[in-house]
Formats: structure tokens, C-alpha cells, sequence
């Protein structure tokens, strides 16, 4: 998910997707669900894959009680944490990183150099938005904790960073474990890491596949649905989203679906509702009916602001 705006659609309408323990998405794989908890900004969904030197994680969520969440699990299985892969670098997926490599000193980050960029531009601009927030909500300060956790995260600043650089999509020995390790440009973010495990046939798509709704604030959305393509071209039996829960290639290929008529419904001549209606609609197979309400106000938003009037930097973002 996004830094910025489906948290502050949570603060507004307090939609929730409370994580429970880690559940078993494949033999020696599991997932820690991401929560999006009312009055508070989200976490994405954290995988563990258990590899002969140790667990690898894949993203880390944002707050410290998610990042704990998976230290429990490898304190739990007895083993270190040996490897981080992070899809990309919103906070909601680079978050748990500082904790995690406190704890793991030795263990190797594996991203895009995409966050590089990020520090200097889009996170630097959000900083100073929330900086400016914290100055205008005095009266709420379950708000200003929020966001002073928000800056204290961006000013992690390296402790954020991979160790190893993603340069391209190839396989990759990582802890001792065969992995395809993808990498696409200019989708969600500049550089999108998804991960496919042959053994146990898992797709692990970060923020290529969000729910209940895609989240465009740093997004190409032309080249996000030639991602999809790149995703459904592979052998996978369960694919894991960013936020939400697994599906299998059916819910897929609806997504996938929803996705593309969504771009080609804002790039016409159809009414906001219309819009808005379709996506509920195509993605009724995979989105949760409780969500119904915030899905439609995520998309309402990106419609508005990224979709059908987007800015200089989305139009130099795309052509880069």
C-alpha cells in the first residue's frame, strides 16, 4: 500500500483487516497478514519462507508490533531471519526493516535501488506534508503520534535499504533457496521485486496485486497492467498480494481484469459512478463485502487525483 492516502481513507471511514497468527500458505511458507487498523496508518502482508540458512522475509510491514510479529515466528521456529526481499519501498513494506536487521545483523536486504530516489523525492515531500500536519492538528493527537511515526520511519533513512540491488529479473540462490526473483519498472513504484518460488508454486506479488482496491500515488498505471500480464504468464498455484488475502489464478484473472477495465473506465467518457461501480463489480470475486465501502472511496480519490488528472510527475514518471 501506498505511504499516504488509503491511511488517511482508514482515518476517515476505519476500515479494518485485523491480522491473526501466521498461517500456512505452502510447506515451509507462511503468511503474517498485514492489518489496516482504524485511526492508524497499514501494514502490507509479510511472508516467511523457511530456506536452509535460515527464514527469509519477504516485506515487513510498517509498525514495531508487525515487525515483532515476525521475530515471534522465528523465535517460534527456532531459526534466524536470513534474508529481507522487499517488493518495494512504501513504508507499509520497508517499515520493519530497521527492527529486523537489529535483531539479524548479518542478514542481506534484497530490493530495487528504487528507494534511492524515493529518499530524495517522493518521501522527502511527504515528510515535509506531515511536518506541516503536525503543526495543524494539535487537537488530535492520536493523529500527531501517527505521523511523528511516519517521519521517524522516513528518517531511517539507510536502515531501510537493501544491501543487495535487484538489477534485473534472473534466479536467485537466496539463504540457500532457488528463487525467481522479477523485477518491473515504473509500475507500482520505480522498481517492483515480485518473487516466485518453484518449489512450492507461490507468486509473491507485493503491491502489484493490492486489495481492496489499487493504490496509485506512485504508480505508472499503464505499465502496472503490463505487469499483471508478466504475473499471470507464470506457473503459480497461490499468489500472494500486498495487502489482502491469497487467491488462486481465477481470482487472479478476475483482478487482473478489474484492473484493466478500471484504466480503460477513467480513460473514457464514463461518469465517476460508473467508474466506481465497475470496479466494485469486477472485483467482487476477490474484495471482501466489509471492505465494499472503502474500496469504493479509494477509488473515488484516484479517479479525481491520479486517473483522470494526473500530475507532472506521474506523466514524467510513465515516460521515464
Amino acid at each position: 500500500m501506498s505511504p499516504r492516502i488509503p491511511a488517511l481513507a482508514v482515518l476517515f471511514f476505519g476500515a479494518c483487516a485485523c491480522a491473526g497468527a501466521a498461517s500456512l500458505i505452502a510447506p515451509g511458507t507462511h503468511l503474517i497478514e498485514g492489518e489496516t487498523p482504524p485511526n492508524r496508518q497499514p501494514d502490507g502482508n509479510s511472508i516467511v519462507i523457511d530456506a536452509p540458512q535460515g527464514l527469509i522475509v519477504f516485506d515487513t510491514g510498517r509498525h514495531q508490533e508487525h515487525a515483532q510479529k515476525v521475530l515471534d515466528f522465528a523465535r517460534a521456529q527456532g531459526r534466524p531471519i536470513a534474508a529481507i526481499i522487499n517488493s518495494h519501498w512504501h513504508l507499509d513494506h520497508v517499515g520493519g526493516n530497521p527492527r529486523l536487521r537489529a535483531a539479524f545483523p548479518d542478514l542481506q536486504v534484497y530490493a530495487s535501488s528504487a528507494i534511492q530516489a524515493a529518499h530524495s523525492g517522493f518521501l522527502a515531500d511527504y515528510r515535509a506534508q506531515l511536518t506541516a500536519e503536525i503543526a495543524g492538528s494539535a487537537k488530535n493527537p492520536a493523529a500527531q503520534e501517527s505521523m511523528r511515526a511516519e517521519i521517524a520511519l522516513i528518517d531511517a533513512g539507510a536502515a531501510l535499504d537493501p544491501t543487495d540491488i535487484v538489477t534485473k529479473s534472473a534466479s536467485m540462490t537466496i539463504a540457500g533457496r532457488l528463487l525467481l526473483v522479477h523485477l518491473e519498472s515504473h509500475a507500482v513504484t520505480a522498481g517492483d521485486v515480485w518473487v516466485f518460488d518453484p518449489k512450492t508454486r507461490v507468486l509473491l506479488a507485493g503491491d502489484l496485486v493490492t486489495l481492496p482496491a489499487p493504490f496509485f500515488e506512485s504508480a505508472c498505471p499503464a505499465r502496472w497492467r503490463d505487469s499483471l500480464a508478466h504475473l499471470e504468464k507464470t506457473a503459480f498455484e497461490w499468489l500472494v498480494p500486498g495487502h489482502g488475502a491469497p487467491m488462486r489464478r481465477p481470482e487472479f484473472t478476475a483482478y487482473r481484469q478489474a484492473f484493466s477495465n478500471l484504466l480503460d473506465c477513467a480513460a473514457g467518457n464514463a461518469e465517476k459512478r460508473s467508474c466506481i461501480d465497475g470496479w466494485i463489480g469486477d472485483a467482487s470475486m476477490v474484495r471482501r463485502p466489509q471492505d465494499m465501502s472503502y474500496a469504493k472511496t479509494l477509488i473515488g480519490y484516484y479517479l479525481d487525483n491520479y486517473l483522470r488528472n494526473p500530475s507532472e510527475r506521474v506523466r514524467a514518471f510513465c515516460s521515464d
